[in-house]
């Protein structure tokens, strides 16, 4: 739908970036005044703050109780990096790919690891690779949710019950906005800076007992460098697990995480932040329903991420541009509603498609994504215009 005027409401958050991401609803720098700042975080009061940020996030997504979960450094890609190099190599392994991080994981098992026996199954940005084809007596690698495509894998059905390998899943879109089926899952790896709000720097390593048997029963032949590391003479490291990390944490980072899992708490737990993050997709998924210039980027409905909502602009006359064309102009959309200072951060990730890409997690306001899509609207038709096009 065209609009000419701008818009009277405005999102009173503007903040749809997809990491980091919004703080949790009324958050303010007051939340880290108990922060253990100066302090070392071996000392006892740090390292319990460090525990409990895995006590509570245990049980906010109600991790099993033979699981592992430990703080890691480098955010979620440390955490992912110190599952490859650490647990890969005993057999064959699959790499479903199908968006930028997918991808990235792919080139580490086959050009940096240089695994003999990997198989990339791949999909191009819009769609699921074909989760039949991967053989899960081996190793598979996986994103349980594109953060750059916004397509997520809809159930575990795939996954058999009793794979033989190992599944390891990237959620660091998903945990805390999606259901993840831990009795189909062997590691699971996120970070602070997504659903919950944190900030960035610190990822979570959670580990079935099935993958701490491969840790301990398996060398892999290639030198770890030390934040790789989670084994110590052949055992698991049990200290990483219990809150004593790895290298120095921010313990304001730590009080931050805390801030966002007392919050999840306070409003119902992970039932509750799937539905809010649910909620925005929804309230996405009905205008983009009676908007001709725009789509979803997931092609099926069932994949659609409710955190990391990407869309295609599908004007024939934005479509008739040559790609870097395209770019041009989604960059001038987002621009233009970055000046206006109703959304943040929404151009479509570098290396997807040319578009837009609205984070939806738990701490995003159902209004806020509401108020934001009639300036969509309008942003549109103002390009357009610039462009001597009609906005449709």
């Amino acid at each position: 739908m065209a609009i000419a005027t701008k818009p009277e409401l405005r999102p009173a958050n503007p903040c749809f970036s997809s990491g980091p991401c919004a703080k949790r609803p009324g958050w303010t720098l007051e939340a880290l005044s108990g922060a253990l700042l100066g302090r070392s975080h071996r000392a006892k009061e740090p390292k319990a703050r460090l525990a409990e940020v895995i006590d509570r996030s245990r049980a906010v997504l109600g991790l099993p109780a033979d699981w592992r979960l430990g703080i890691v450094p480098a955010s979620d890609t440390g955490a992912v990096e110190m599952a490859l190099w650490s647990l890969l190599g005993e057999r064959g392994v699959d790499i479903l790919a199908w968006e930028s991080f997918s991808k990235e994981w792919a080139t580490d098992v086959t050009k940096q690891l240089r695994l003999p026996d990997a198989k990339v199954i791949a999909a191009p940005y819009g769609q699921l690779p074909d989760l039949a084809a991967a053989d899960w007596s081996r190793d598979v690698v996986f994103v349980w949710n594109g953060t750059t495509s916004g397509v997520r894998i809809p159930n575990a059905a795939a996954i058999p019950a009793d794979h033989a390998g190992l599944a390891i899943c990237d959620a660091t879109s998903a945990a805390f906005a999606m259901h993840l089926p831990w009795d189909r899952l062997d590691v699971v790896t996120w970070s602070w800076q997504k659903v919950l709000g944190g900030e960035a720097a610190h990822g979570m390593l959670a580990l079935s007992p099935r993958a701490v048997m491969r840790l301990e029963s398996f060398t892999p032949d290639r030198p770890l460098p030390k934040i790789f590391r989670i084994t110590k003479g052949g055992k698991l490291n049990e200290g990483i697990f219990k809150g004593e990390t790895i290298n120095t944490p921010s313990m304001l980072c730590v009080e931050d995480a805390l801030d966002g899992l007392r919050w999840a708490e306070s409003i119902g737990g992970l039932a509750a932040l799937i539905a809010r993050s649910e909620s925005n997709l929804a309230a996405i998924a009905f205008w983009v329903a009676k908007t001709p210039w725009v789509e979803f980027l997931a092609e099926v409905p069932e994949t659609r991420s409710c955190t990391s909502i990407c869309l295609k602009i599908v004007a024939p006359w934005f479509q008739a541009l040559p790609a870097e064309g395209q770019a041009a102009v989604a960059k001038q959309l987002a621009s233009l509603l970055e000046k206006e200072g109703v959304a943040l951060d929404i151009a479509a990730y570098r290396d997807a498609p040319p578009g837009l890409r609205i984070w939806g997690g738990a701490t995003v306001e159902t209004r806020d994504i509401e108020a934001l899509l009639p300036w969509l609207d309008w942003a549109f038709t103002q390009v357009a215009a610039a462009h001597g096009k009609a906005a449709a």
